[in-house]
Formats: C-alpha cells, structure tokens, sequence
C-alpha cells in the first residue's frame, strides 16, 4: 500500500494516544506513506510526529461550505486507497464516504457507521481498557484485514528532541524566565480548557504549598491563553521564590520542547499531560472517579512505571465526578516520594 490517512481530528489528548497507534502501523508498513487528517492547532505536532509522513489539515464541521469543500478536495486529490478513522463522527463518516476512500474503517459506534465498509466493535464507552490500546487494536485489525504481519511498537518515548535542541531551550527558559538551573523542574499545569474536571484553586494552591516545602524544586506553573489569568493568581496566592508562571511560548511545539526540559509533570487530565507523556516524562494526574473519565481510560502513554494517578475515592456513583473528594494532605507524601525517584541524586 502506497499511502493511508489516519484520522484523529480533535483534541490534542486524543491526537497524542493515537500516536502508539501510528508507531504501530509506521513498523508493520515501512513503506507505507501514513497521511494524518488534524486540526490546525495539531498540525505542528503532526509534522513532527516520527511516524507520520504528511499532514492535511482539516478545516473542522463548523467551517464554512467553502472551507470543508477544500478539506475534501485535498483528500480527494491523494486518492487514498484506504483511511482508519480513530474518531467516529457523523462529520467524518460522512466526509470520507464523500471522499471515495474505497477502505474505510472505524470503530463501530453510533448510527452513522454504515458508511464504513469496515468496522471494529469495541465498546469503548465500557472504559476497559485505555484509550491508546482501543486505538491500537484498531490499528491491529486493518492490518490483519489487509493480511500483513503486526510488527508492534517499541513503546515509549514516542517522540524525542535532540539533546542539542533540549539544551538550548533550557537556556532560553532560564534566561527568559528567570528559572533557577540548579534545583530540577517540575511543571504543574493547573488549567484543563474545560476538557476534564478539575482540583480546585485551594486544592492547587494546597498541593504545591505542600511540594515547595517537601521538595528543594523550581515550580513551572505552565498556562495556555485563557489560562494565563488563574496560573498568576495562583503563583500570587503561593508568593514563593521558585514558582515561575510560563504562559508565552511560541506555539504547540515550542511548548513539547520545554515540557521536555522538565523533571516531572503534574495535571488533571488534559492534553498537556498526554503530551509530556509521549516524551516519556514522569506524570502524575488528577482523574474523575467515573469510568469513562477514570485513570485506567484516560492512562498517559510514557513507561506505566512513569505515571502516578489520583481520583476520589468513593462508591456513591453520584460523587465520582466530585475532585473535592481528593484530600490533598492525604496525597502528599505518596506523591512527594514518587517525585523524588526521578529528581537528580545529589
């Protein structure tokens, strides 16, 4: 097979578990030319995805007629023989059965499915198994479908900087930023975009009050946009030397190469932290209690032995979604030893 397009046209989290995916089908199809359909706000990251050959950029279902006519034209233009859709749509079911793709396969959920000719049953909604091995077994079945062996991924990290690049990064951090290159850095992303619940801002406020005092640590209170406002307030509430707010960069893969400066991670479940985790850093996540949102569904794809996972720990299924039940003195010290394991031994 001379191309095939992969489809993971929505969030970065959800483009960032496709990626053990991609590894998978890149070694099992070496010459295979894999075309990724993405957001433009994914699109750097896709470009320099190691196992992605292309990128066409998709103008989105809430794009002018215009704009998704040029999407469909370009994948038109490929004349793809075949295309996985990792995301199961109405807009990309209907989008690639316009297209011509004669392969079309999908999980099979929601009505619209009928409009691949090839579909997987896997019940995602059960929240067995994580969600970068329901996209793996995926993978798994086109390639058992078009009869050619599975050569399985060598796993993590899943996408590397150069050391050179890494090195300069961390100097233009520690010159812009006024970070302290002699304590090891942990970034803390405290904003989730709405994307997942959330530990509130006493919860953080408590949280890194407790490592600042445990940990000799430089504190990166990273930010997007319409973060930027509550990073401050929170770095304002804490007033401590070694909690710098980061909330400049120079786009999505400017942001990957200082992730990849840092010593350790700590989020809720957003896309930051799934990016951190492609680069193999050590992670510790808060999760909702609920199945479909747990840590078992939502697992970041580093070293298993890399992540640590809190939720709140009830069996009323009224309150697994409530992130106040997580007691942050409670946690502390389990996440304070976790941390130290990958701090530089002095």
């Amino acid at each position: 097979m001379e191309k095939l397009l992969v489809v993971r046209n929505d969030k970065l989290g959800d483009f960032v578990l496709a990626w053990p995916a991609f590894a998978l089908l890149k070694a099992s199809m070496p010459k295979t030319r894999l075309i990724a359909l993405v957001p433009s706000y994914t699109a750097p990251l896709a470009r320099i995805c190691p196992y992605l050959d292309g990128v066409i950029v998709d103008a989105g279902r809430n794009a002018s007629k215009k704009a998704k006519r040029e999407t469909l034209e370009q994948i038109r233009a490929q004349k793809f023989p075949a295309v996985i859709s990792f995301f199961s749509t109405s807009y990309n079911a209907f989008l690639l059965y316009k297209a011509h793709i004669p392969f079309r396969l999908a999980p099979a959920t929601k009505l619209i499915q009928f409009l691949y000719n090839h579909r997987l049953r896997q019940r995602r909604s059960l929240s067995i198994k994580p969600e970068f091995e329901y996209n793996l077994d995926l993978a798994r079945y086109f390639l058992n479908l078009q009869n050619l062996e599975v050569v399985e991924p060598k796993g993590p990290p899943y996408l590397c900087f150069e050391q050179t690049e890494i090195l300069t990064q961390a100097d233009m951090l520690k010159r812009r930023w006024g970070l302290d290159s002699a304590k090891p850095w942990v970034v803390v992303h405290s904003g989730t975009g709405g994307s997942s619940p959330n530990l509130s801002f006493q919860q953080w406020t408590e949280l890194i009050k407790g490592l600042l005092d445990r940990l000799d640590v430089q504190i990166i209170l990273s930010a997007g946009p319409d973060e930027s406002q509550n990073a401050h307030a929170l770095a304002d509430s804490i007033g401590h030397p070694h909690i710098v707010v980061y909330d400049k960069n120079e786009g999505m893969v400017d942001f990957a190469r200082s992730l990849a400066c840092a010593h350790f991670f700590i989020s809720a479940a957003t896309g930051p932290l799934h990016l951190a985790s492609a680069l193999n850093v050590p992670t510790c996540a808060f999760y909702p209690a609920r199945a479909s949102a747990a840590p078992l569904r939502w697992q970041p794809i580093n070293d298993p032995s890399k992540h640590l996972a809190f939720m709140p720990q009830t069996t009323d299924t009224e309150q697994e979604m409530n992130m106040a039940l997580i007691e942050i003195p409670q946690i502390l010290d389990p996440l304070v030893a976790f941390i130290q394991q990958y701090l530089p031994q002095t």
